[in-house]
């Protein structure tokens, strides 16, 4: 009764249909992220509605909205007043949001197993070495909370060494077989991807008329090329505003069951190539753009056989929208293990024992700075420096190598790739105040430990 209340009061302050479309974006959040919990990671978790995930710092407004798990169904339906909103698990593909029918998959991806995992990583799952001790006093460090305002909520550390698994840590109730979300961390992957699709031919960064949404006399938005939507300069209007639920990027992943298409609906505000603006709707545009490629017959399980596979990412889980898109802005899982393969193909220059899983020359391509972006930070779906919220205006992050580059997600899920120490750091969590995390000491001090274990 007083939730029906003070939903009865929000409403006459902001307008019913303007509430119930803010109510809507909240349940959906809620029921997607304890389904892509309970369900793809794995996590125990006895109240739902008490999950951190849901209910802590800057998300206690989601404490409003009840939830319940059918754990039969494999469902997660989070609900205010008249408003629900429902999330459903499918093996090999992940949570999906059920706006309506969600397209079902005649060949749903299935992830091959390691042939030797006792193997040394990244071949099988073995550790090379124990870490020096140095290392290990720094990764204990992750965890501790420094804040009782603002929590860390380290789950996961991974670092990579020589092309070797050196030290790792998890909390309480993780593992190194726990697929985590990495947010905007796959954008990285979203880009490979689409360079796989470069290698083989299929694309090619100046083509352009990638949609037939846009194949209309006097468009604009017929003039994107390929590397526009890589470098973020598309030159469509969105709102990556996540403090505004009734923003594109909150709309378009918790609102619609089409977000590629949604983002390539939006329309031209410049003309592409102009200027530069980070715009998660312009991956998922990607995404569209890939899935007409590959055909509807093989995109399913496409990322799979093109880069998951090839690299062992067994663990790895990319959510598709309820149209069969994969979310290429925000939904791949995969264990710390996985995401430290994936950055350690781009340290090896997208070669993989031997094999060329990238086109020559794309590592180089997508960490050349988009003249563009502020500081030239940016490269093609990469970031060339630790941005503020991560501690990149410190005195630790001008101990950061120059070549340094990284994969930024939502809630501090951070991958970082340093060429000239052949070094790989993967950091998870749920940092609900990002700047909760200071990324550049981590990376530093990391760095520091290895030289002094060398």
């Amino acid at each position: 009764m007083k939730t029906l209340l003070l939903f009865a009061v929000i409403a006459g302050a902001l307008g019913l249909r303007r509430l119930l479309r803010i109510a809507g974006v909240g349940a959906a959040y809620k029921a997607k992220a304890l389904c892509s919990a309970l369900f793809v990671s794995g996590l125990d978790i006895p109240d739902l509605d008490a999950a951190d995930e849901v209910s802590a710092e800057a998300y206690r407004i989601m404490r409003l909205f009840g939830a319940r798990a059918d754990r039969e169904a494999k469902s997660v339906t989070a609900s205010v007043g008249l408003v629900s909103r429902t999330a459903v698990y499918r093996p090999g593909l992940g949570a999906t949001l059920a706006f309506g029918p969600i397209v079902s998959s005649s060949n749903a991806p299935v992830p091959r197993r390691s042939e030797r995992p006792e193997a040394p990583w990244p071949e099988g799952e073995a550790l090379a070495a124990a870490a020096p001790a140095t290392l290990e006093r720094v990764l204990a460090g992750a965890f501790v909370e420094t804040d009782g305002r603002r929590k860390r909520r380290t789950r996961a550390v991974a670092v990579v060494h020589r092309g070797r698994l050196i030290a790792e840590s998890y909390a309480p109730g993780f593992s190194a077989s726990t697929p985590l979300n990495g947010w905007s961390m796959t954008k990285g992957v979203m880009s490979a991807l689409i360079g796989t699709l470069v290698g083989e031919g299929k694309l090619r960064l100046d083509d352009f008329g990638l949609l037939p949404e846009w194949d209309k006399t006097g468009d604009p938005r017929q003039a994107v090329r390929l590397e526009d939507l890589l470098r973020m300069r598309s030159g469509l209007r969105f709102s990556e505003r996540y403090s505004d639920p009734l923003s594109d990027v909150s709309r378009m992943l918790f609102d619609v069951g089409d977000a590629g298409g949604y983002a390539a609906a939006c329309p031209a505000a410049r003309p592409p190539g102009t200027a530069w603006q980070y715009a998660s709707g312009t991956t998922n545009i990607l995404s569209l753009v890939a899935r007409r490629v590959v055909g509807e017959k093989r995109y399913s399980d496409w990322p799979r056989r093109a880069l998951f596979d090839p690299l062992g990412m067994s663990s790895a889980v990319f959510e598709p929208d309820a149209s069969g898109t994969y979310v290429g802005s925000s939904f791949l899982f995969a264990a710390a293990r996985d995401w430290a393969r994936f950055g350690l193909l781009y340290a090896r220059d997208g070669v993989w024992d031997g094999r060329r899983i990238l086109p020559e020359g794309w590592v180089k391509f997508s960490t050349t700075p988009e003249r563009l972006s502020p500081g030239g930070c940016y490269g093609a779906h990469w970031w060339l420096k630790i941005s503020r919220e991560f501690g990149g205006e410190t005195p630790a992050a001008g101990r950061v190598p120059p070549d340094a580059f990284h994969a930024f997600g939502h809630e501090g899920q951070c991958l970082t790739i340093v060429p000239s120490r052949d070094v790989v750091i993967v950091r998870l969590g749920l940092s609900i105040d990002v700047s909760a995390w200071d990324h550049a000491a981590f990376v530093a001090e990391v760095l520091d430990a290895i030289a002094l274990g060398a």
